[in-house]
């Protein structure tokens, strides 16, 4: 029996579907034509590093569907995931930040689709087109902000305001209306969580327990429902 690749190559894609992303909102169709004829688009499974942390950034990319988790492993071997990037945005772009190498490993959360290009045209992108390379650095400053609340919770807050506010910035960026509530729009465990936080997994499952008996979230088959946002709010802020 032949193994089934992580990824598959697609065919050829319409420029529709980059209109409405940033980096290429504010460009004319045929820009967008030329640029997606540059580029390489593949399907990924669940569960697969589109590329590793410290490996040559040969590539950059553009998340068209799915999620994508960003991983650290830290110097004892320990794997931390820093960031939830979803639809829509670039990653790996290692030379916004002036890297050779790629600074963490992008798994995917879903199933996905991503379009990749050589770095060599990273500079040819940013020369001919200004809003490519405003939007990236808008991008780039988003997610420094983002990492930087995070160091600061840490610093400051008490456990249950570190997953209060996690949980409320998932539901911000991926959020699904559903008949409970809010859910987290990919699959999230209590250990990704727990990463994320800076915490124990046997914290998290204490708090998501004691938190589900009083109505503010729904924990269950690795998806996470905020059915109470307002009371987050409050824990998030107490």
């Amino acid at each position: 029996m032949n193994e089934v690749s992580p990824r598959k190559t697609l065919p050829r894609l319409d420029e529709s579907l980059l209109t409405h992303l940033p980096p290429f909102s504010r460009l004319e169709r045929r820009d967008i034509r030329m640029i997606l004829d540059q580029a390489t688009a593949r399907r990924y499974e669940k569960g697969v590093a589109i590329f590793e942390e410290g490996a040559p950034a040969d590539h950059f990319f553009m998340l068209l569907d799915g999620y994508v988790r960003v991983v650290r492993i830290t110097p004892t071997g320990d794997q931390v995931t820093a960031l939830h990037i979803p639809a829509g945005q670039l990653l790996g772009i290692a030379s916004a930040l002036g890297r050779d190498t790629y600074p963490a490993t992008a798994m995917t959360a879903t199933e996905s689709i991503v379009l990749s290009w050589p770095t060599r045209l990273w500079a040819t992108f940013s020369t001919d087109y200004e809003s490519f390379t405003t939007e990236t650095y808008k991008t780039v400053g988003t997610r420094l902000g983002e990492l930087n609340n995070r160091i600061v919770e840490m610093a400051t807050q008490h456990v249950e305001q570190r997953v209060a506010n996690a949980l409320l910035r998932l539901i911000n960026q991926t959020g699904r209306r559903t008949s409970d509530g809010i859910e987290i729009d990919f699959p999230i465990t209590r250990q990704d969580l727990s990463e994320l936080t800076g915490t124990t997994l046997h914290t998290i499952s204490r708090l998501l327990s004691a938190w589900e008996k009083r109505g503010l979230v729904q924990s269950k088959r690795r998806r996470i429902t905020v059915t109470d946002p307002h009371s987050l709010v409050l824990i998030s802020q107490a």
